[in-house]
């Protein structure tokens, strides 16, 4: 159980300091910016879609498939859902403009502090169900998180904050998966088998993000060079998480 927490807290940290990245958009001109985010945001589509598909779902199906697995799918589904309807809280993985309007700051820090919430927790169940399962899980949030997170930094620069308050409040929302992960951890000293309800929540989570949020980001683009690098992007966050099944045992 110390290796399990130990793993977490770092993998969360990782995840955490992701919300620094901003700080590479003041060095990088906004076309630059633009093609750099096209292929980063199909890679983390390929990334999450693989890490259901190849590491979840096998977790979750290795006892035999029951009900409440698809319930708890259905469930991390609806969560989302009702992340972004009702918090207003939005996947945005474009450098804000006056073409690009964004919500205000204060409301993307609350949004974005409980999704950094969920994340933490989820990183902690897969962790839980075990360390290899983790480690995936880890790195297909870490690369969903680059994008946006370089969004969240243009959204407060929009909203009229400095780049170095912009920075440290982003920083600060990201810390909140620490407090998932522990609020999770700590609740599996008490509920019996919480990575059964964990794990089946991140795969909807994680199907929801990325076939409701972010491959609607990459239909935006017709163009067939760049959809091509759409595609390549895909393919690859897709192979890495094939890789891992070769390159993290049990």
């Amino acid at each position: 159980m110390d290796q399990i927490w130990v793993y977490t807290i770092l993998s969360v940290l990782v995840v955490s300091a992701v919300s620094l990245v901003g700080i590479v958009t003041l060095l990088l001109q906004k076309e630059l910016l633009k093609r750099i985010l096209l292929f980063l945001v199909s890679f983390a589509t390929g990334a999450l879609f693989g890490n259901v598909f190849f590491e979840l779902l096998p977790e979750v199906a290795k006892n035999g498939w029951k009900l409440s697995a698809s319930f708890y799918i259905l469930t991390g589904i609806i969560v989302f859902f009702i992340f972004e309807k009702f918090i207003r809280w939005r996947h945005c993985h474009e450098p804000t403009s006056a073409e690009h309007p964004h919500h205000l700051g204060p409301i993307n820090l609350f949004g974005d502090s409980v999704h950094n919430f969920t994340d933490g927790m989820v990183i902690a169940g897969s962790y839980l169900a075990s360390i290899p399962l983790g480690i995936a899980t880890t790195l297909a949030v870490t690369f969903h998180e680059i994008p946006q997170e370089i969004g969240d930094f243009g959204i407060l620069i929009y909203s009229g904050y400095s780049r170095k308050k912009a920075l440290i409040m982003n920083f600060l929302t990201a810390l909140t998966a620490i407090l998932g992960a522990v609020a999770a951890l700590l609740i599996s000293s008490r509920v019996e088998n919480i990575s059964g309800i964990l794990v089946p929540f991140a795969i909807g989570g994680f199907i929801y993000i990325a076939g409701s949020d972010l491959l609607p980001e990459l239909h935006k683009e017709v163009e067939v060079r760049k959809s091509l690098l759409q595609l390549l992007g895909l393919l690859l966050g897709i192979g890495l998480m094939a890789a891992l099944l070769f390159f993290i045992s049990e």
